[in-house]
């Protein structure tokens, strides 16, 4: 699943006529990037949920079949948070294990083994592994701390969660379709049980969270071209 239903408020006055995914960077719109490395992963059915301008998300994407891909997608009156996004979208998304990623992130994860890594996950062991990463300088408390390969809301040092990870439908089992819910209290819940896992990527993220973190993404990607 990819979350596309913020209204992306920093990136103003850019989304005023534009969905935050479908902005641009290195001649591709920030979703597309996501749905290049879903393919190459292996990955064949994809969800999106949307609010905010998602008839555009649907026009430019279609049902996937450009990026080799069938994608479905999951619309919202106004946006419902991540873990409310998601709980909205389960019917789309079966009962088995899935990846979410933000869609206003850029990342060099390995998708394939995030993928293994979330059919490890069960009703009755880890309800999610969440993918890590060094905080960024407009994040620098960061959100959990990783021992090992398990992940707490307490301890040092702090790293920032990535917008990327693995659930089981099981963590949103508390919530009801189209109701708005934050994720970070359901994993905090689920972190005092000891039920969360996690990775410390060390490559390539961007939070593309303003017009000049965008610029730079697509500097970086047409000086790479």
């Amino acid at each position: 699943m990819i979350l596309a239903a913020g209204r992306g408020e920093r990136m103003r006055p850019l989304t005023d006529t534009c969905p935050k995914p479908l902005l641009e960077a290195g001649g591709e719109p920030l979703i597309g990037h996501h749905l290049k490395r879903l393919q190459r992963a292996g990955i064949t059915d994809v969800v999106i949920n949307h609010a905010h301008l998602g008839h555009l998300i649907e026009a430019r994407l279609g049902d996937g079949t450009a990026y080799g891909l069938s994608i479905a997608y999951s619309p919202e009156s106004q946006a419902l948070e991540t873990a409310g996004g998601i709980r909205t979208a389960l019917p789309l998304l079966g009962h088995d294990p899935f990846i979410v990623i933000n869609g206003d992130v850029f990342a060099d994860v390995d998708l394939a083994d995030l993928c293994l890594r979330a059919r490890t996950l069960s009703a009755r062991g880890d309800l999610a592994h969440l993918v890590l990463v060094n905080n960024p300088p407009h994040h620098p408390a960061g959100d959990f701390h990783l021992a090992g390969a398990r992940v707490s809301s307490t301890g040092q040092p702090m790293l920032t969660f990535s917008g990327i990870g693995a659930y089981h439908p099981d963590l949103f089992a508390g919530l009801n379709a189209n109701e708005r819910a934050p994720l970070g209290p359901l994993l905090r819940k689920a972190m005092t049980e000891g039920r969360i896992s996690g990775q410390h990527h060390t490559g390539r993220w961007m939070d593309i969270g303003t017009p000049e973190r965008l610029a730079e993404l697509d500097r970086q990607l047409r000086e790479n071209a």
